[in-house]
Parts: structure tokens; C-alpha cells; sequence
């Protein structure tokens, strides 16, 4: 079993960090690259030694205190995995440290002790007390090395982050160049990461944008509209199509696919043939808010049909979360928690047929393939 006595900065050219290592009562000297360890040898070479596994193992014993940071677009229920990353880690006796605004508050040094009191009454309010943000500088090298400076410098021994795609890719890195133990936690409404059945505010998201549409059915019954409502979704369709089953749509329209015009009027004229007064065409934005609006411009000059189109924007992302959401953000906080505490690195909170497993970081970092026609056929059958 290796244990960590010291780690410093590489003088070394081509290595990251140094690492010296104690096992059996003798030390090493080790460095860390790329995700690889390497011992020296003479005439100033480097052997490349299977080591990852073992020596990781040290920050079983080690770690004794965490960060956890928000990342990216909030989503309702990353309060409720804050108060369980702070609460469980308090009970195993590590002190957590709050970034606040995500990476850049991280290389701010915005980071503040957190206690059993800093995540009272949080778990039903929407947003994150840490706050959020984006931050392009964090895809220079040069930046993560200072953002993990930083964590060294404040004793912080892993991170957890919550938060999408971009912010994950952060965390790989810090993990890849630095040796940083990370484990992710994933965050957002879009639905959008792979790796995982489920990510923190989906839920929450989709009931709010289903109240929404109940409202907008009711003034279109009243006044024999059809109405486009556009739902968020930058590069997923999930909450389009589970809001187009939940209100009883006529028509989807996917981020992913090119926007079939005759369909949407064919699905619209064939409702109105049978006494349908209203119609209802939910639309995913896609790479840019306002799809809805080029819609309606071509359905009301090119098939003479009168429609009015709704953006839901930000709605989505605030508001009080569901339980479900509360619920999965506790027992991913919980989990978080408890695998770097067990030495593992580089690992994402998942949901997988129901079930909560860890995966691979690196497995969330690819593209999430929609399985759309299941949900457009059940949306076709129940519009006739």
C-alpha cells in the first residue's frame, strides 16, 4: 500500500507533478503525467510503471477535506446535492469547502468552509447557494494548472463537481494533468450527458414546462389557436419529447432533425377536419432560442395557417424541485461522497436502469444518442 508523503511542483520538463511516495519504508520518488506514473532512471530517462491503482489508493487514507462546485446552467435540485455532499462528507469527518460560481470562482479563490448549518432549509429552493457560472478560460492549460495550485494551496484533497458536459471536461482535465481525484455529479435539465439515464433538474424541468402548457391549451381551446411552445434543449430533445406525451401534442419538432413543414400542417389540418379546436406543436430550440418563431413564419405564408408561438425560456430552469429530483441529488451527493472517500478518481454518479452506479469519467464525455422514435410514435398514435 503506497501513502503519500509529499507532492510539489515538477522541475522536470515534459512532467506535471512530483509525487513521493512511501511504501514499505522506503520512498519513491514518482511523476505524474497524462494520467500515467513514471519512476526516474539513469541518464535522465523515465520508466513508465503500472502504478495508477495502487498509488491513487493513498487518498483513502488521506483525504481529509473536499470542494464541490456548481458548473455551467443551474438546474433545480443542486441545492439538494450541495446539502448532502456537505452533510455526508461532515459525517465521515472531512471538512468541504464551497466554491462559489464554479471555476471561475475557483481561480478567484471564492471558496468558503462549509457546515452542517450552511445547508439548512436549501434542499426545496431552486438554483444553487454556490452559485454558477461559465468559464472559458478554464480551457487553457496554463489556467487549470493555477485553479489546481489553488486547491493545493487550501489543502483541498478532491472535488466534486456538479454540473453538464462543459464542466466535466473541466474536471477530466484537472484529473488527467494534476492527478486531482474528481468525481462528478450530473447537473442538467437538457438531459444531455451520456453515461447516465438521468441528470439533476429533468424532471423539475419537464413538469414545469407541462404546467406551462396546460395554461397555453386552455386560452387556445378558447379561442380555437394553434400554438407553438418552444422548450429549452441546446443540443437535446429530451424534455421536447417528454412534454409533447404529457400534454397531448400534435406534433414534435427535434433539435436534431430538420423541420418538416407539410407534416406539421398535415397533423394540424387533419385535426381540425375531425373538430379539434386547438392544436399544440411542441418545439425543441435547439442550437438557438426562436426555432418557433421561423415556424410560425412559414406555416402562416407558405400553408396559410394561423398559429402563435410561445418561447417557455428560463421558466425551465427555476422553481422548487420535484421530489424526484430532490430524492436522486441526495442519494448522488451521498454517493459523490463516498467514492472518493473509497479512492475512486475520476468517476460520475449515474442512474442506469433505475439503479445509482459509478462509471467512468470518461465515458460521460461522449455524445448522448436521443432515442426519439419510441416517444414520436406514442405522440402520432395518441394525436389521431
Amino acid at each position: 500500500m503506497f501513502c503519500c508523503v509529499h507532492r510539489q511542483d515538477n522541475k522536470r520538463e515534459g512532467f506535471a507533478y512530483q509525487w513521493i511516495l512511501r511504501k514499505s519504508g522506503s520512498l519513491w520518488v514518482v511523476f505524474f503525467c497524462d494520467g500515467k506514473f513514471y519512476r526516474p532512471a539513469p541518464y535522465g530517462c523515465c520508466h513508465l510503471i503500472n502504478l495508477s491503482r495502487e498509488a491513487m489508493a493513498f487518498t483513502v487514507k488521506t483525504i481529509k477535506s473536499l470542494g464541490v462546485l456548481c458548473s455551467g446552467g443551474d438546474s433545480p435540485g443542486m441545492n439538494a446535492a450541495v446539502r448532502s455532499v456537505v452533510r455526508t462528507a461532515i459525517g465521515l469527518g472531512i471538512d468541504v469547502f464551497g466554491i462559489y460560481k464554479g471555476y471561475s470562482g475557483l481561480l478567484e479563490g471564492n471558496i468558503q468552509k462549509l457546515g452542517l448549518s450552511s445547508v439548512s432549509n436549501i434542499i426545496q429552493r431552486g438554483g444553487t447557494i454556490l452559485d454558477t457560472s461559465r468559464c472559458l478560460e478554464f480551457h487553457t492549460a496554463e489556467i487549470r494548472q493555477e485553479a489546481a495550485h489553488i486547491l493545493f494551496r487550501k489543502h483541498i484533497d478532491g472535488l466534486i463537481v456538479i454540473g453538464g458536459n462543459g464542466s466535466f471536461a473541466g474536471a477530466m482535465e484537472l484529473h488527467r494533468e494534476h492527478a486531482i481525484p474528481v468525481v462528478g455529479i450530473p447537473g442538467t435539465i437538457d438531459n444531455d450527458i451520456s453515461g447516465t439515464d438521468y441528470t439533476i433538474g429533468f424532471n423539475t424541468a419537464v413538469q414545469t414546462a407541462v404546467d406551462a402548457v396546460d395554461k397555453i391549451r386552455d386560452t387556445a381551446s378558447a379561442h380555437a389557436r394553434t400554438f407553438l411552445v418552444e422548450v429549452m434543449g441546446h443540443s437535446s430533445s429530451c424534455i421536447a419529447l417528454q412534454v409533447g406525451v404529457c400534454t397531448g401534442a400534435e406534433h414534435v419538432v427535434l433539435s436534431n432533425q430538420a423541420v418538416d413543414y407539410q407534416k406539421i400542417a398535415n397533423d394540424i389540418k387533419k385535426g381540425a377536419e375531425r373538430g379539434k379546436t386547438s392544436s399544440i406543436i411542441i418545439v425543441a430550440e435547439g442550437e438557438k432560442a426562436g426555432l418557433s418563431y421561423q415556424i410560425k413564419e412559414v406555416l402562416m405564408n407558405q400553408y396559410d395557417i394561423s398559429v402563435h408561438a410561445c418561447v417557455l425560456g428560463h421558466i425551465q430552469r427555476g422553481g422548487s424541485p420535484t421530489a424526484l429530483d430532490r430524492l436522486i441529488a441526495s442519494k448522488m451527493g451521498y454517493a459523490a461522497v463516498h467514492a472518493l472517500y473509497e479512492g475512486q478518481q475520476a468517476h460520475v454518479t449515474a442512474i442506469i436502469k433505475g439503479e445509482l452506479e459509478m462509471v467512468p469519467l470518461a465515458e460521460c464525455l461522449e455524445g448522448k444518442d436521443e432515442a426519439s422514435e419510441p416517444e414520436l410514435d406514442l405522440i402520432s398514435a395518441l394525436a389521431i
